[in-house]
C-alpha cells in the first residue's frame, strides 16, 4: 500500500495514457503516435479495454485529437532541439513518456516535468520498477498547486536556467483553470527568456464542435463536474491570441484541428482525424 504522497494519477492522465495505447492497437498502422508506456505504467485489468471510455468507436476522435496535439507538440521539441535549445517544461506532465520514448532528442535537453507531488512520485517509482530509470536530464518537480505552490519557484529550484529559452508545454489542462490563472500562466511564460515557446492546448465552446462529438464533450463536461474538477475556461481562438498578445508574447499562432489533419492524417485508410472545434492549439514565442 502506498499514502497519498505516492498517489495513482487522477483519473484523466490516465484515461489519455490509454487512448494513446488505444490508438496504437485499434487503429490502422501506421500510428500518429506509437505510446504504449503509460499502458505499461498504469497497468490495468485485462478488461480495461470494455471499459465504456474505452469503447474504440465512440472514443476515436477523441483519441484522434490526443495523439494529434502529442505529435505536434513532439515535433516542434524535436525542430527546437535541433536548433540548439536545451530545456523543456512540461506542465501538469502526468503519463507523458517522451523521455522514455525519444531518448535521442530528450539526451540533448534538460527536460522539468512538473506535477503534483503525489502523482510524480507513483510515476517515478513506476519506471524505475519497470526498469526504465529516470536518465540524467530528466527532473521532476513536484509542486502542489492545491495548497498555492508556485510552478516557476519549484522550477528554478529544480536547476532550470532562467536566462536560457525553454520550449514550455501545457496540454489537456486549460479548461480546468479559470481566465486569470490561465492568464497568469501565459504572463509567466512570456517573460522567460527570448527565444522561448508556449505550445499550450485550449478547449472551444462546446457549442461550436463538430456534431459528431458533442455529446461526448457535453458527457466529459458533466463527468468533470461531477468529479469537482469542472470545466471552467473555454476559448475561440481569436480570445486566445487576444491573450498572448497582451500577456507579452511576441508571436501567437493558432494551430487547428484542420492544421493537424493536414499534416498528420491525410491518407489514412481508416478516416481517422481529429475533430474540429474541440481541443486545438495555441503556439506563441517570446
Amino acid at each position: 500500500m502506498h499514502n497519498k504522497q505516492d498517489a495513482a494519477p487522477d483519473s484523466t492522465a490516465a484515461r489519455v495514457a490509454l487512448w494513446r495505447a488505444l490508438h496504437v492497437e485499434a487503429d490502422s498502422p501506421p500510428p500518429v503516435l506509437d505510446d504504449k508506456i503509460g499502458l505499461e505504467l498504469l497497468a490495468p485489468d485485462p478488461d480495461w479495454r470494455h471499459r465504456g471510455d474505452m469503447d474504440p468507436q465512440f472514443t476515436r476522435p477523441f483519441r484522434a485529437s490526443i495523439v494529434a496535439r502529442a505529435r505536434f507538440i513532439e515535433d516542434l521539441v524535436e525542430e527546437q532541439a535541433g536548433s540548439g535549445l536545451g530545456q523543456y517544461v512540461i506542465l501538469g506532465a502526468g503519463l507523458d513518456s517522451f523521455a522514455q520514448r525519444r531518448p535521442e532528442v530528450a539526451s540533448s535537453l534538460r527536460i522539468f516535468e512538473i506535477d503534483q507531488p503525489g502523482p510524480q512520485a507513483w510515476k517515478r517509482r513506476r519506471l524505475i520498477e519497470l526498469g526504465f530509470g529516470i536518465p540524467d536530464g530528466l527532473h521532476f518537480v513536484p509542486v502542489d498547486f492545491e495548497a498555492g505552490e508556485a510552478w516557476r519557484d519549484g522550477l528554478v529550484t529544480a536547476g532550470f536556467d532562467d536566462s536560457k529559452p525553454a520550449i514550455v508545454v501545457s496540454t489537456g489542462v486549460s479548461m480546468y483553470l479559470t481566465k486569470e490563472a490561465n492568464t497568469a500562466t501565459l504572463r509567466q511564460v512570456a517573460a522567460f527568456a527570448p527565444g522561448s515557446t508556449l505550445a499550450m492546448t485550449f478547449l472551444l465552446p462546446l457549442d461550436m464542435a463538430d456534431p459528431e462529438v458533442r455529446p461526448g464533450l457535453e458527457m466529459a463536461e458533466k463527468g468533470a463536474r461531477a468529479s469537482g474538477t469542472p470545466f471552467l475556461s473555454f476559448f475561440t481562438p481569436p480570445e486566445i491570441l487576444a491573450l498572448a498578445h497582451e500577456a507579452g508574447f511576441r508571436e501567437a499562432r493558432h494551430v487547428s484541428a484542420a492544421d493537424l489533419t493536414q499534416r498528420y492524417f491525410l491518407g489514412r485508410t481508416d478516416g481517422l482525424r481529429p475533430p474540429n472545434n474541440a481541443e486545438e492549439l495555441l503556439v506563441a514565442s517570446t
